[in-house]
């Protein structure tokens, strides 16, 4: 089978492509070049993209004695992730840029030109597994080190995406195994640090990266019975479940601390309160897809039982799923929450589940308490 290996320039990602070739396919290295101003992004253990991890992704297919290419995708990658990013926050949400830059750049772009160019699947270093059912059909799994398991990001694969997607690290015990196997193997990034944080904000402050990008007023604060308490410099920089960095000029009735319920640019104004209003029981999504083929209960929008999880490294907890659809026939995914929630934010993507097995996802549109009525604040 012909080959195409994303190359990050990490441990996993050579690790994987050295587990293809040795399996006897094909294989081709390719690293993503996501910006064309390479010094704006984070080097060391908080990037994945930099020149650095060029090079180390080239040394890697060097010793693998596999071609290299680099292929520019920053266009791409600011269309899609970094202009989604801000548009995202503009609009008063959370968004997820790795979710997106899965979505839209390793398994849209990259695999889009992979199979016009001939090759059969892309391999990538993802913690993840596919599994075919009886009928052949593709499905994706947690990995088997459920500590690095990354299935979660890759929650926005289609059916077709998955028929063409190889996981090798996917039954591997232990990142330690990894970096053990990658020793034995002399790949230089054995000891590498994992990427992490976001990568096109090479200083960390997404605040005020932020301020740069959009026009930010000064506002309202408010609690949530609608009570001026404060002011803000811009309502696009706050998060929910935000508790620093508030300001706040009338401290609460009964001393304790106040965090972000809501942020509502069009308005102008951040909604805050007890952090026992963080706790949502429901939440819509939208922008819904399904990881392999839909199940039945999906295609008769009826209920079923589910495990939803909501951050990368978050815990999955019980709910039940229905789908509605809205005025343009689009589906959305209603998740009933078994025990209420913190701290879930509009933007962030919710991963369903049912065992190991990843049903789909879906963009939070809105996230409720049943004890608080946001309509109520003014």
């Amino acid at each position: 089978m012909k080959v195409l290996a994303a190359m990050s320039g990490g441990v996993d990602s050579a690790v994987a492509a050295a587990r293809a070739v040795e399996a006897g396919h094909d294989v081709v290295g390719v690293h993503l070049a996501l910006s064309r101003m390479p010094g704006t992004l984070r080097t060391g253990s908080r990037g994945c993209c930099t020149i650095e991890d060029s090079r180390d992704a080239w040394r890697a297919c060097d010793i693998l004695g596999i071609p290299y290419y680099v292929w520019d995708f920053s266009e791409r990658f600011k269309e899609d992730v970094v202009d989604d990013f801000i548009a995202e926050y503009a609009a008063g949400r959370t968004p997820n840029p790795c979710m997106r830059c899965n979505e839209r750049i390793k398994f849209a772009a990259l695999l889009e030109k992979a199979l016009a160019l001939g090759f059969d699947a892309v391999c990538t270093g993802h913690y993840a597994k596919v599994i075919e059912d009886e009928h052949g059909n593709r499905e994706l799994h947690r990995a088997a080190d459920w500590a690095k398991d990354q299935s979660y990001v890759l929650g926005v694969l289609t059916h077709e995406q998955l028929k063409h997607s190889m996981f090798p690290l996917a039954d591997t015990p232990s990142k330690a195994e990894v970096r053990a196997e990658a020793a034995r193997r002399g790949l230089s990034v054995a000891n590498k640090p994992d990427s992490h944080d976001i990568c096109f904000i090479s200083d960390g402050d997404t605040r005020g990266w932020l301020a740069e990008k959009i026009e930010m007023e000064p506002g309202q604060i408010v609690d949530q019975t609608g009570t001026v308490v404060g002011e803000h410099e811009g309502a696009n920089a706050f998060t929910v479940g935000q508790r620093r960095g508030l300001k706040l000029g009338r401290p609460a009735s009964d001393g304790k601390p106040r965090f972000v319920l809501e942020v509502r640019p069009k308005e102008n104004k951040v909604v805050v309160g007890p952090e026992a209003l963080l706790a949502v029981d429901q939440m819509r999504g939208i922008k819904v897809s399904w990881a392999g083929l839909p199940i039945a209960e999906v295609e008769a929008r009826t209920e079923f039982d589910c495990m939803v999880q909501v951050r990368a490294h978050g815990d999955p907890v019980p709910a039940r799923g229905r789908i509605e659809l809205d005025e343009d026939g689009r589906q959305q995914l209603l998740v009933t929450l078994v025990d209420p929630m913190r701290g879930v934010a509009p933007g962030q993507t919710m991963v369903l589940y049912q065992g190991s097995r990843v049903l789909g996802q879906a963009t939070i549109d809105s996230a409720r308490s049943l004890s608080w009525d946001p309509a109520g604040v003014s």
